[in-house]
């Protein structure tokens, strides 16, 4: 590649920095003009019920005795400015946790207590400030009168989003390495003497067969005889989704990881399945794995992504006590979708996690969705996000599967380009629980490649732990470019653009040329 193309890319912090000058001198004037006026207090004009999710108003007002349940996010947010000072993720880590638990421990006091008078069922977290809350309209009316309140998201039950099966072609199975592993050329990487080593891959999803022969000597509670799930594996799913079968093949608060579905464990498979015998279906069979189950016979809530989301940057013990930032993963796969049809109809509702989670240092690679062919389809939350590295499928021939979600992104009036890189996502072989395995397709399996050839450069490249921005840059810049006629946000026929991004990933020119461009004063070899 030439220098001027690695330099087309700019670290999302840098160029935040300038947006946030610009925009925060604008406010400025604006404030001086209003006081000038005498109206600076009248400025929003702001109601109680402004501060709330529509859908959290009609779910709570359809009889006296409804309720909603809902998040609520407090106005004081954690400065996490000192993180990007800091190079070693467990740095980063123990900074970004004692900075957000301050914050929640020192402003949640009075919500809490409001809460707790009125006998009203809730749960505090951290990883945002903020609280979700389960009541009635009068409930909400309160909350969102307190002036510490910002925000009152709604906590819609969201259903897995899977591709059109008839768009999966006939499969034959590959004796050894799987074509989509060999098609990137993470064997080759292998072969330089990288596999992930050192590195933990995280996964929110459906649950995870752990002792599935594909994934288990890389699960990292198992040490080849005895399992500990002790900050190793979180179940989010404490109760029945009112949508699916009364009970669950799980149960609830499982104190070990279990899949009630099957799409947790196929996604775990593509990242770092290997049996040791003919089983070869991972990107980083080297790499450990830890995990968090988000949906509850594939339906989640926010407040279950957030609740793994929380876990990923604290693991804790099994009782949820005692978190260790220093356990946390160096990536996170989100193969799920927060649609506005299903009530996600705020698509910030998860923007300060996620962020949050970044400044960690833990990179959050996401599914771009299967909503395509039509332009601006990547359109949920937190696809979306600018800190999320969003995924697209191809298939075996390099060509964008008809279903993968397109940019620009428009849900949020930014006009983004999405998504960022593309990943094979069509006929993927890989585990299922039972010990068995299974094709699937969909961007669920896309984004997986991507978290896997994270931890092979972060194998490669150890100084690469934490440094998320430099990370996601020599992906997007070393992928395979592929141009598209497909105007999409006016990007027909260039690279970057919104129907592949930069390109389908390759793992041997990711770790080859690698760059560590002024990250770091002295320039390290590449392996």
């Amino acid at each position: 590649m030439s220098t001027t193309h690695y330099t087309e890319i700019k670290p999302r912090k840098l160029q935040m920095h300038g947006i946030y000058q610009l925009a925060r001198s604008g406010f400025i004037c604006l404030l001086i003009v209003f006081a000038l006026m005498g109206n600076i207090t009248n400025v929003t004009g702001a109601t109680w019920e402004n501060k709330v999710d529509q859908w959290v108003m009609e779910r709570a007002s359809v009889s006296e005795t409804s309720q909603a349940e809902f998040l609520v996010y407090l106005d004081e947010q954690a400065d996490l400015s000192g993180a990007a000072r800091l190079r070693t993720k467990a740095g980063k880590g123990w900074y970004v946790y004692q900075r957000l638990t301050e914050t929640a421990d020192r402003s949640q006091g009075p919500v809490l207590e409001a809460l707790e008078a009125r006998g009203v069922e809730h749960r505090a977290y951290w990883i945002a400030n903020m609280i979700w809350v389960r009541g009635n309209l009068e409930v909400v009316e309160m909350l969102a009168r307190r002036p510490e309140v910002v925000r009152i998201y709604g906590n819609p039950e969201v259903e897995l989003q899977v591709a059109d099966s008839d768009l999966v072609a006939m499969y034959s199975k590959t004796e050894g390495i799987e074509w989509n592993i060999a098609h990137v050329n993470a064997d080759d990487i292998w072969a330089m003497g990288y596999t992930g080593q050192g590195v933990v891959i995280g996964g929110q999803d459906t649950g995870y067969d752990w002792d599935h022969p594909a994934i288990i000597k890389q699960y990292r509670g198992w040490d080849g005889s005895i399992a500990d799930h002790n900050y190793n594996w979180h179940d989010a799913i404490h109760e029945n989704d009112p949508n699916t079968p009364d009970g669950n093949p799980c149960g609830f608060d499982s104190q070990e990881p279990c899949d009630d579905n099957s799409h947790g464990t196929h996604t775990m498979g593509i990242m770092v399945g290997d049996d040791g015998v003919d089983e070869q279906i991972g990107m980083a069979p080297g790499a450990k794995w830890i995990g968090c189950r988000n949906m509850e016979q594939t339906r989640g809530t926010p407040q279950t992504y957030i609740e793994c989301y929380q876990w990923f940057l604290a693991p804790t013990d099994l009782n949820g006590k005692n978190p260790r930032p220093d356990l946390a993963p160096h990536i996170v796969n989100n193969s799920w979708s927060c649609p506005d049809y299903e009530g996600c109809t705020d698509p910030n509702v998860l923007l300060t996690v996620v962020e949050n989670l970044r400044e960690a240092g833990i990179l959050s690679v996401h599914s771009a969705g299967n909503d395509g062919s039509i332009c601006s389809s990547v359109n949920t939350p937190a696809a979306i996000y600018d800190v999320s590295l969003t995924v697209g499928n191809t298939t075996q021939a390099d060509v964008i599967n008809p279903n993968s979600s397109r940019g620009p992104v428009t849900v949020d009036g930014s006009g983004r380009l999405k998504p960022d890189v593309s990943a094979p996502g069509t006929n993927i072989y890989s585990s299922v629980p039972g010990g068995a395995y299974t094709v699937k397709s969909g961007t669920s399996m896309a984004a997986p490649h991507v978290a896997g050839l994270a931890a092979l450069m972060i194998s490669g490249q150890p100084q690469l732990a934490g440094q998320v921005d430099l990370l996601e840059r020599n992906i997007l810049e070393n992928a395979l470019p592929i141009t598209t006629t497909q105007e999409c946000g006016g990007t027909a026929n260039q690279v970057p653009n919104n129907v592949y991004g930069w390109g389908r990933i390759d793992a041997l020119n990711a770790v080859s040329n690698f760059h560590f461009y002024t990250f770091f004063p002295v320039m390290i070899h590449n392996p």
